[in-house]
């Protein structure tokens, strides 16, 4: 018996001994896979990818393999590409689909809907491409402005060869038939008149056409400088006087002296030279036109006011567009060009103002021109006395 229970006793303590060694491994495997550091998931995109997508000005979008969103930039956004992290043009995903089926890159221009609603719609230039076995690239451009401006030029082109082809037809016509009138003196006078006249509008549409396209390139401005306001607009004044004269129109000046603006003293001139020239062109005889003067903040205005035939609301949208005459008959009569108003618009622009326009049928009009203010004179500003012409721009500026 005494054998048997020392050969248990044996075997109870090498189990005893087995059971401390396992929870000794057991303890320290634990305590080394707590200190192990987690296992990394491979990068669901390339950086070198993400890189290059984040320089390109161009909308980018990837999908991956079920057509989801994986990363989109601003742009796409904006554009209204991508909704709900989905591609939402389905005109866009129809390019995607064919790209899925062949694998070949696909490069198109496509109208897509500017919204979800509504008639808009953007003209992008869109390329496909499948970068990797998961993942396809989406980029877009939009052209929808630089198309619009092509087709802006397209129809100036156009314009300017309508407007150009009457006045030198007019002239062949008066050529031809005062060749034909040569015994006649008082017919040749007054063929010859008519010819001068229309070699005026000639001429004056040329110069017209001429300082619109040299305001429509970039950096036309050039360099500028402290500009008086009371110089240009009395320079402006004198100019248009002449015509003025001609139909009895009185021209008045009022408002604010010392203002100054910054820009190019000419083209501000002509600016407001081409609002007046509007102004008596459209205003009766023996009428008046003002042009006042005032700070409005950070802002010169240059007002200039006639008692005319007015503007319909649907026209004031339009007056600004080149070659677009309110009253055709009349511009034919005083040799208007319908360029005028798109010039000072350009003039405006240019020197970081705007042009406004007031007015209501029956009533007269009020164009005003607006411009950033640059330094305080060194004198106070001083009030002219206001006309009456004047008194009608201050109630309109204020209905």
């Amino acid at each position: 018996m005494d054998g048997i229970d020392g050969l248990l006793l044996l075997l109870a303590g090498g189990l005893g001994l087995l059971t401390g060694v396992w929870a000794t491994l057991a303890f320290r495997w634990s305590e080394r896979s707590q200190r192990a550091l987690p296992a990394q998931s491979e990068p669901e995109l390339d950086d070198g990818l993400v890189r290059t997508l984040a320089v390109l000005r161009s909308a980018a979008v990837v999908l991956d393999d079920s057509d989801h969103v994986v990363r989109a930039s601003a742009p796409a956004h904006a554009l209204g590409i991508v909704r709900d992290g989905r591609i939402a043009p389905a005109a866009i995903r129809d390019l995607i689909a064919q790209v899925r089926r062949d694998g070949v890159i696909r490069d198109e221009v496509l109208e897509v809907p500017r919204g979800p609603v509504g008639p808009g719609v953007l003209l992008v230039q869109v390329r496909v491409a499948q970068v990797s076995a998961e993942h396809l690239v989406v980029l877009a451009e939009d052209l929808t402005q630089a198309r619009r401006l092509e087709a802006i030029r397209r129809d100036f082109v156009v314009n300017v060869s309508h407007e150009l082809k009457t006045p030198v037809g007019a002239l062949a016509l008066l050529a031809e038939t005062l060749q034909d009138a040569a015994d006649d003196p008082e017919a040749v006078r007054r063929f010859a008149g008519r010819m001068q006249a229309e070699a005026t509008r000639l001429s004056a549409l040329v110069h017209e056409i001429i300082e619109l396209s040299r305001l429509q390139v970039a950096g036309a401005l050039g360099q500028v400088g402290l500009v008086d306001v009371d110089t240009v607009v009395a320079e402006a004044v004198d100019r248009a006087r002449t015509t003025a004269e001609a139909k009895k129109v009185r021209l008045d000046i009022g408002g604010q002296q010392g203002t100054r603006v910054l820009g190019q003293r000419d083209l501000l001139v002509t600016a407001v030279r081409n609002l007046l020239d509007n102004a008596v062109a459209y205003s009766g005889e023996a009428s008046h036109v003002g042009v006042g003067v005032r700070t409005d903040g950070d802002l010169v205005e240059i007002a200039v006011v006639d008692e005319g035939i007015g503007i319909t609301p649907a026209e004031q949208e339009r007056v600004f567009e080149r070659f677009y005459r309110v009253d055709p008959a009349r511009s034919r009569d005083t040799g208007g060009t319908g360029l005028g108003l798109s010039i000072v618009k350009h003039v405006a622009a240019d020197h970081g103002g705007e042009v406004t326009v007031w007015s209501q049928p029956g009533r007269g009009s009020t164009f005003t021109l607006r411009l950033p203010r640059a330094e305080e004179p060194a004198a106070p500003v001083t009030e002219l006395p206001v006309t009456a012409t004047e008194g009608v721009h201050v109630s309109r500026s204020a209905s």
